[in-house]
């Protein structure tokens, strides 16, 4: 089952949120939707999964259009905290499990199921609002996947959870994938989007600004990151023809070079000038990529 978007716009009076977007996304893959706060990835958002209309443009699911109808295949994870503060967790997810259909019984199984892998068994009977930011945000992501949606929508998933909670967030992801669920996801750390995505949209004032294939992606940018470790001043290199930018870390430099033959020409260079620890060519990050296509830092 594939979801494509066909030629979206979205306007709001005389403002554009999204603009002319048409998207593919195939079964069982994670697709990136990035873009700084406010270019539109959240209304795309809410009109893949019917909460907006499009100005313009329709939205297919498996070739016919998404309607209320077909609502129970899809899951959503919204940015902002969507869960009732009062209700224990066993009594909000038996609620949001049955507006998709869901029996009781199964619903509490599933639920048990998830609270185990999330180690926090225990938070059954607890209310929402006794728990912290990032247990509110594992609660609200079981509430997205509980009936196993066909499709999951994950905007910003990985907000106010620790690094160990941020791993077992991705490999229930990961698994989500394996299963066949279509997964479209939004974030903020771009080293997330690296590791989880094959395909990737940025978007800058709705309207995408880079769309396909990440490794194609990296690949079509030519630039190149340079990384040296050496116990000796690497300030010189500051001059060397085809580096771009030159970054002082701790113990030695990154570099963004223009192609991989200035980094052969850096390589001898360094030699008999002292001790080199590192010496490490990396693909450009979607951060570098960013940068240079909308102008600015992603964050």
């Amino acid at each position: 089952m594939t979801l494509t978007l066909d030629s979206i716009t979205k306007t709001f009076g005389k403002t554009t949120a999204v603009q002319n977007l048409s998207l593919e996304i195939p079964e069982g893959e994670i697709f990136g939707l990035l873009g700084a706060n406010g270019a539109g990835k959240t209304t795309t958002f809410r009109i893949i999964i019917g909460l907006l209309e499009a100005t313009k443009g329709r939205v297919y699911w498996d070739g016919s259009k998404v309607t209320y109808e077909k609502s129970g295949m899809v899951g959503y994870l919204p940015e902002e905290r969507g869960l009732y503060p009062k209700l224990k967790v066993k009594e909000q997810l038996i609620y949001l499990g049955r507006l998709r259909g869901m029996k009781k019984a199964d619903i509490v199984k599933e639920l048990e199921s998830w609270l185990e892998r999330f180690r926090v068994p225990e938070y059954m009977n607890q209310r929402v609002e006794e728990l912290s930011k990032g247990n509110q945000q594992k609660i609200q992501f079981i509430s997205a996947v509980l009936h196993q949606p066909k499709l999951l929508i994950l905007d910003e998933p990985f907000s106010g959870l620790d690094p160990v909670n941020v791993e077992l967030l991705k490999r229930a992801v990961l698994d989500l994938k394996e299963n066949g669920t279509s997964i479209v996801f939004s974030s903020h750390r771009m080293e997330h989007v690296e590791e989880l995505c094959e395909h990737v949209c940025m978007l800058q004032h709705g309207t995408p600004i880079i769309h396909g294939r990440l490794k194609e992606i990296k690949r079509s940018f030519g630039k190149k990151n340079l990384r040296i470790h050496a116990d000796f001043d690497l300030e010189y290199l500051k001059h060397t023809d085809g580096v771009l930018t030159f970054s002082s870390v701790t113990d030695g430099c990154v570099l963004q070079i223009d192609q991989e033959t200035t980094a052969e020409h850096i390589f001898h260079t360094l030699q008999g000038k002292g001790f080199v620890r590192k010496f490490e060519l990396e693909e450009p990050s979607l951060n570098d990529i960013f940068i240079e296509k909308a102008g600015t830092s992603y964050e």
